[in-house]
């Protein structure tokens, strides 16, 4: 065959495989496969989406805000704490008041006395001093009824834990030099797991519940869940959180931040969450200085609050002595009350610090934070 004939045979073939394919086309379609031109190369969880045949996106709901909650007036938590510590099993009053109403106290019975009381972590001192007042009181009394001596107890246990101290939380509006009020800035402090953020949350919830204005200030920038954790906390009562962009975020600038933010917004308060590292008391020394000089640029701080696990006993009182000598204390919380028999803790960080419990943590429910009374406290331990 010469050059024309293979010509004439490859546009045959050529125009045969055009043809074919035309024909298979129709058919492609009939069995419901899309047209090559109408695939798309982008996939969508591993899935190939066709654009010409890819039904409309439904339409996006709005999202609503959750209704806020009404924290309950702290004034009504007391008695509803003061019942749950009395049912928590705390055998320190009733140990106490076995053995002063025996008929003869012996000096192994006061051994007994002062063994139960540093059990408590009441502390030497303390202990010494209310089985001293005992001593002479039941000694010049002579009493024994059961009446008399929880009545006796309840009064001495009540000097020890010095209802003298001022309780009350640093909350209101001090005036700038142009006498504009500043809100009054609250610090708390304590070391990671102590229950630290959820106090901040707790406290915005009772400053709600008493017709206050909120800002928190999500200072702990090296837990990524402080800050969504707080800014939950605040959401659920209408407090907005300052919180950084990123993790890791220098602490004092949110800070700064939090408190510009209430002064610009005049609001009463702002609570400030920190990190609760404690490698070292130069570090800790270190940034905790840091966010106060920062702080005080825009506003005095009111208000340091040492958040403390009233479960681990001695160690608390450690860490109570660090934040002491470092963050200038101004009060104390102590969380997990209802958790532990050692109610001697609130007397012996009392007297270590100088500084008075302001408020107490008594449950996991969100307004399980009320303020301390010494009288209500000692009501719960005798039962």
């Amino acid at each position: 065959m010469n050059d024309l004939t293979w010509l004439w045979i490859t546009l045959g073939i050529l125009l045969l495989a055009g043809g074919g394919a035309a024909l298979l086309a129709p058919l492609r379609r009939r069995r419901g496969a899309p047209p090559q031109d109408a695939i798309s190369s982008e996939r969508s969880g591993g899935v190939i989406v066709a654009e010409s045949e890819a039904p409309a996106a439904p339409p996006v709901a709005a999202e609503t805000a959750p209704p806020l909650e009404t924290p309950a007036p702290a004034a009504h938590r007391l008695v509803r704490l003061r019942d749950r510590l009395a049912r928590s099993g705390s055998p320190l009053g009733a140990r106490l008041l076995t053995v002063l109403s025996r008929d003869h106290l012996t000096e192994d019975d006061w051994d007994e006395l002062e063994e139960t009381l540093l059990l408590a972590d009441i502390g030497a001192g303390p202990a010494g001093e209310l089985l001293e007042a005992l001593r002479t009181r039941v000694r010049v009394l002579g009493v024994r009824d059961a009446e008399s001596v929880r009545a006796l107890l309840r009064e001495e246990l009540v000097k020890v834990v010095d209802p003298s101290l001022d309780r009350s939380i640093a909350t209101s509006r001090p005036d700038a030099a142009d006498g504009t009020p500043e809100p009054a800035v609250v610090l708390v402090v304590g070391v990671n797991g102590t229950g630290k953020t959820t106090t901040v949350g707790k406290l915005a919830r009772v400053l709600v519940a008493e017709g206050r204005t909120v800002v928190l200030g999500a200072a702990d920038t090296f837990r990524a869940a402080a800050a969504d954790q707080l800014q939950t906390w605040g959401a659920r009562v209408g407090v907005e959180t300052v919180r950084a962009d990123r993790d890791g975020a220098d602490p004092a600038s949110v800070a700064f931040d939090a408190v510009r933010k209430g002064t610009s917004d005049r609001t009463d308060v702002v609570l400030v969450d920190t990190a609760g590292r404690l490698q070292n008391k130069a570090g800790l020394m270190d940034e905790l200085g840091k966010i106060t000089r920062v702080i005080t640029r825009e506003a005095p701080l009111s208000e340091v609050l040492l958040v403390l696990d009233a479960t681990t006993g001695q160690n608390g009182l450690n860490q109570a002595r660090v934040f002491g000598e470092v963050a200038g204390v101004t009060g104390i919380v102590l969380t997990k009350l209802d958790g532990t028999a050692k109610g001697g803790i609130v007397v012996a960080v009392q007297r270590e610090l100088g500084v008075p419990v302001k408020l107490v943590g008594l449950g996991e429910g969100p307004d399980d934070l009320a303020p301390f009374d010494p009288e209500e406290f000692v009501d719960g331990i005798l039962g």
